[in-house]
């Protein structure tokens, strides 16, 4: 079952941290770059951060950009987002997409359900 699972949200005080992770399974993970996306209560989906295929290139939000971290670990199928300097605003379900096209350049695409990040006092 082709799938992406995210874990690792919870609630977290200001200026503090959180490390999300997303698991793939049911594909070639290693051919596909990676998505961090977010969705705020009320507001629409908006791009959070890129890694490529072989993790050797990453790309941020310039909202997130010094304060989150994105790495992958192809053994293990699993994609993180390392988030420091927290704020109320980054409060929102994260969510992992991954895409692109397989050796046989079909596009492929799949996202998981998210997981809850609530930044608060």
């Amino acid at each position: 079952q082709v799938q992406l699972v995210e874990s690792g949200g919870g609630l977290v005080q200001p200026g503090g941290s959180l490390r999300l992770s997303c698991a793939a399974s049911g594909f070639t993970f290693s051919n596909y770059a990676m998505r961090w996306y977010r969705q705020a209560p009320g507001k629409e989906r908006e791009y959070v951060a890129y890694i490529t295929s072989d993790g050797s290139s990453t790309n941020y939000a310039d909202s997130v950009k010094g304060r989150f971290t994105m790495s992958r670990d192809n053994a293990k199928n699993t994609v993180y987002l390392q988030m420091n300097s927290l704020k109320p605003e980054d409060t929102a379900v994260y969510i992992c997409n991954a895409r692109g096209f397989d050796p046989r350049y079909r596009y492929f695409e799949v996202w998981g359900q998210g997981t809850l990040v609530t930044v608060s006092s």
